[in-house]
């Protein structure tokens, strides 16, 4: 099967298109309202770690909504998701509820991980989502492992590992890049290229595009503008049934883009304000998909502040149960460390 045809934009590059949605009006809506859950949930997880609420490291998604919910809304029940520590908004994403999600970085046992992962360490079987990992690039070998899986239980599942462009450097994700090419495993390397590996410009770190990173393992490249859901989308609706028939792993590197610091304790002075401003007044995701329905008539004003009321109720309910929710038990400390088989 020939390799699907490889597009190359940036995220000033591409808008979407005002008189001609790739999508249904349901869906539009339906991303709407997913980047802008992901927006207000990562807006309240700031403030309750800047009321002392969450410990530890927290590493905001706000910029990048539109690529994971872009990729998501291609993939099927049944397939895996494994990501890096700035994992928030792949786990709404991938429906987990926003309940568990903020009682764990609360640290409250009402948490996906019983409130001992944090930020960075949640899972949810049930959502074949395997984490939220704190080892820069530890989760690519996983997520290879993942898809080796899918593919030894013959089950059609394909493995989406998330990574950013700094863990793009390690010596781990070459191997796995190549086992995933000799066995043809079914993976998709998602590289969210938000420029910054903590404080360093990516192109001060990392020679060539990212997204030919696989080039010598005959695994095809694609480069896409992660600012705008329905750019993502087609890449995803593209290349997505490519790797599930057999063909072996991809690599999609989304041009996107992060607001905040590296961690909340990052006050991000190797940028300029100006930087900043420039992409969140001509690239923002929820912005341009907003413009989009208003100018296609699909939804109002009116519409948009109820979604909006909507989910703001959804991220304070989720507020409330976290801060209601108890602290762990001490002897928590005991238990899922050892498994005897």
């Amino acid at each position: 099967m020939a390799a699907p045809r490889r597009r190359t934009k940036a995220p000033s590059e591409s808008a979407p298109s005002r008189t001609n949605p790739s999508a249904s009006p349901e869906e539009l809506l339906r991303f709407y309202r997913e980047m802008l859950l992901i927006r207000r949930f990562e807006e309240k997880a700031g403030q309750l770690y800047g009321m002392g609420l969450i410990g530890g490291f927290c590493h905001l998604y706000i910029g990048q909504e539109a690529v994971v919910v872009g990729i998501q809304a291609a993939l099927k029940e049944g397939d895996s998701v494994i990501t890096s520590y700035r994992d928030h908004g792949h786990m709404l994403a991938c429906g987990m509820d926003p309940k568990g999600v903020m009682a764990e970085l609360t640290g409250r046992r009402g948490g996906y991980s019983k409130g001992k992962g944090g930020s960075m360490h949640m899972f949810s079987r049930e959502k074949a989502f395997f984490g939220g990992h704190g080892i820069v690039g530890a989760q690519v070998p996983l997520g290879t492992g993942l898809a080796f899986a899918h593919k030894y239980a013959k089950d059609g599942g394909v493995c989406t590992c998330y990574l950013g462009d700094g863990a793009i450097n390690q010596g781990q994700v070459y191997e796995s890049f190549n086992m995933a090419a000799l066995w043809k495993l079914p993976v998709i390397y998602v590289i969210e290229n938000n420029k910054y590996a903590m404080g360093t410009a990516q192109e001060r770190a990392s020679a060539g595009e990212l997204h030919q990173r696989g080039a010598s393992y005959g695994i095809p490249g694609h480069q896409v503008n992660g600012m705008n859901v329905l750019d993502v989308k087609a890449a995803a609706d593209e290349w997505v049934p490519w790797v599930r028939a057999g063909n072996g792993p991809v690599i999609l590197e989304l041009k996107t883009y992060r607001y905040r610091g590296h961690s909340m304790s990052d006050p991000a002075k190797y940028r300029t304000k100006e930087e900043v401003e420039k992409m969140r007044t001509e690239s923002d995701p929820i912005d341009q998909m907003k413009k989009l329905l208003l100018d296609n008539g699909i939804a109002g004003e009116d519409t948009l502040k109820d979604i909006d009321r909507e989910v703001k109720a959804v991220v304070s309910e989720a507020a409330e149960f976290a801060q209601q929710s108890p602290e762990p038990d001490p002897s928590e400390l005991w238990t899922d460390v050892l498994v005897e088989s």
